[in-house]
């Protein structure tokens, strides 16, 4: 995408992000021009956020009326499959609250309630951590009840419910340092009576304290990060829940989160993007990020590696070693991103190799 486009990409993205501002254009847009926008939109799944910022252009500046058309049965395809995953979401609430087990909902709608329109935040799948080693009792009801799951990496599972994916976790926060353990399920002790309850299908589903629920957003797109790359829709989540919380979080509490699980350097590159790029205004974030930080290079790996890492263009003719990743030049790009954040969060880098392999050929439960 030319600079541009890029640039009116971000406009449009803070727009819709925000509910305020204008677009400034040096030139008319074609259709050419908005269809490279809608293609940009659709690879890092921002359709819905773009979307909302049309009611703020000119009539001049909206798309051609054919594309808007289509956009707009783009947003209720995200409108239905929201809708589809909240029945879900308390459909197993219920289920698991009945057997016994106490669920969390992690990421996913409970992000998306910190949106301006939560329907039109493009969902992924159902994430649920279990309180009390319920992961095992849990698994144990899916296995007798003849519900299909996957044991994965990463010390989860998942499997299909309505059409909409569904994972279990062993653990709630993406932090791979064993030695930060111990540090982690303290967190999770303590802040228990911080847990927030959010309401879906007249069901009061728990989320995590807001503090830990954004040390767990923001430690997994630093996951992604460091194996193939992480798309615009999960930092507007990190920039949308900061926004939401700012004025109730301890924000000093919230940084020696960051500090004790050894990613703080890599949190003030994420600030320094939230603001300079998708808008947040300074105040809330948490605390100062350097004056002289370079966060541009870290932007445009977000901007080429699009959602997940799956729309690359700089890697779609590179070889694929399915032993490794499915991705093209998988092991190019782990190490690149080895190498890139190893000095931002060393520990996460060095750890996640070995974690993850671990976890993908040892880890797994087995029957």
């Amino acid at each position: 995408m030319r600079n541009r486009l890029k640039d009116i990409f971000f406009q449009l993205l803070r727009i819709g992000l925000w509910g305020k501002g204008q677009l400034v254009l040096t030139k008319p847009m074609t259709a050419d021009d908005w269809d490279t926008i809608r293609a940009y939109a659709a690879n890092h799944t921002v359709d819905g956020i773009i979307y909302d910022s049309f009611p703020f252009l000119e009539e001049n500046q909206l798309p051609p009326l054919v594309l808007r058309l289509k956009w707009a049965a783009r947003i209720d395809q995200i409108e239905r499959r929201n809708e589809k995953m909240n029945q879900v979401i308390a459909e197993q609430f219920v289920l698991f609250s009945k057997i016994g087990l106490k669920p969390i909902l992690l990421k996913g709608q409970g992000i998306a309630a910190s949106y301006r329109i939560p329907s039109h935040r493009s969902c992924g799948d159902i994430d649920w951590y279990f309180d009390d080693n319920g992961y095992a009792e849990a698994r144990k009801y899916l296995k007798e009840n003849a519900v299909k799951f996957r044991d994965t990496a990463g010390f989860s599972l998942d499997y299909e419910w309505g059409n909409i994916d569904t994972e279990h976790h062993k653990k709630i926060f993406d932090i791979r340092s064993p030695f930060k353990l111990s540090y982690l399920r303290m967190l999770k002790d303590h802040y228990k009576q911080q847990e927030q309850m959010l309401s879906i299908g007249n069901e009061s589903i728990r989320l995590l304290a807001p503090e830990l629920q954004l040390l767990q957003v923001n430690g997994h797109i630093l996951k992604h990060m460091i194996s193939f790359g992480i798309g615009l829709r999960q930092i507007c989540d990190s920039a949308r829940l900061y926004h939401t919380t700012h004025t109730t979080i301890n924000k000093e509490d919230l940084q020696n989160m960051y500090t004790k699980s050894g990613i703080i350097d890599w949190m003030h590159l994420l600030h320094k993007i939230l603001v300079e790029y998708l808008g947040l205004p300074i105040d809330e974030i948490p605390f100062p990020y350097p004056n002289n930080l370079d966060a541009e290079w870290m932007m445009n790996e977000i901007w080429y590696s699009g959602n997940f890492g799956f729309h690359d263009e700089r890697f779609e003719d590179g070889k694929i070693i399915n032993a490794i990743s499915s991705l093209p030049d998988g092991p190019k790009r782990l190490w690149k991103n080895f190498n890139r954040y190893f000095r931002f969060a060393p520990q996460e880098v060095f750890f996640f190799t070995l974690v993850h392999s671990y976890s993908r050929f040892i880890g797994k439960d087995s029957d």
